[in-house]
């Protein structure tokens, strides 16, 4: 029996074991089961995660199930030791973890943001994304050796922030966010447009992020209706290749489930 992930679509936490175990060239050393979030969660999911509906739980032959986005990373990493993906020498692996454990804030900010229905406090949202992307600028000029990714090649830091970037197209274009043109953002807009173009990050398009985001850019996260509306934008079927774009509009309307393709 192999190893099985069990995540809701588009999880950036899948994606970056799915980014490592290409990296290592072993993409077909773990099956990965994508959840429909718009069900009941299945009776054995949540044995498997000790009643937490948190994903994603990989389960481990004839092991306890594991769960825990860098606890998952950490044991994939080890499970499949060649090439090593994070830095062998203990202190690079201090470097590169110096940006890593920047990670969640990051991402806080980038889904509080997208998930705002106040136009008001559109500045308030923009200015600690932007807090969090000056940041990270300043740990890659400062501590990373490398002239685009942390270090010579896409590593162990780009494994855990790829998936983020790519989530934060629905920044792009929900939001109309960008990064000024300014030198408090060179560093790490370098970093950011190497990572989202790596070959062994492919696994979302653009175009899935922002049809599948929608109900987030409308305040309903994982799975849940938004009001008015009888079909969640995480739903399987209608697939979203089918599906029109989405309204960029997300203060000024709201789409229907028709709109969206949905119905």
């Amino acid at each position: 029996m192999p190893f099985t992930i069990h995540h809701i679509p588009v999880c950036p936490f899948s994606q970056r074991i799915e980014i490592l175990l290409a990296l290592k060239g072993v993409s077909g050393g773990i099956d990965f089961s994508v959840v429909d979030i718009t069900k009941p969660r299945d009776p054995r999911l949540l044995e498997l995660s000790k009643g937490s509906t948190a994903l994603p739980v990989m389960e481990v032959p004839g092991k306890t199930a594991l769960k825990e986005r860098r606890v998952l990373l950490e044991f994939v990493e080890a499970r499949f030791p060649a090439p090593p993906i994070a830095r062998p020498d203990p202190y690079e692996h201090a470097l590169e973890n110096l940006i890593v454990q920047r990670e969640s804030g990051f991402g806080v900010a980038g889904y509080t943001f997208v998930m705002n229905q106040d136009p008001e406090k559109l500045d308030t949202f923009k200015d600690r994304m932007l807090n969090e992307y000056r940041a990270l600028n300043d740990i890659l000029s400062d501590y990373a050796p490398g002239e685009t990714f942390f270090f010579d090649r896409f590593g162990w830091a780009e494994c855990v922030f790829t998936p983020f970037f790519q989530r934060f197209w629905f920044l792009d274009y929900y939001e109309g966010f960008e990064l000024p043109d300014e030198s408090d953002f060179q560093r790490v807009q370098r970093w950011r447009d190497a990572c989202v173009e790596h070959p062994a990050a492919q696994q979302v398009t653009y175009d899935q992020i922002v049809k599948l985001y929608y109900d987030y850019a409308q305040g309903a996260g994982n799975g849940a209706l938004v009001p008015g509306r009888t079909h969640s934008s995480f739903v399987f079927e209608p697939d979203w290749p089918s599906r029109p774009m989405p309204p960029a509009d997300k203060y000024g309307h709201t789409a229907t489930d028709a709109e969206l393709g949905l119905v």
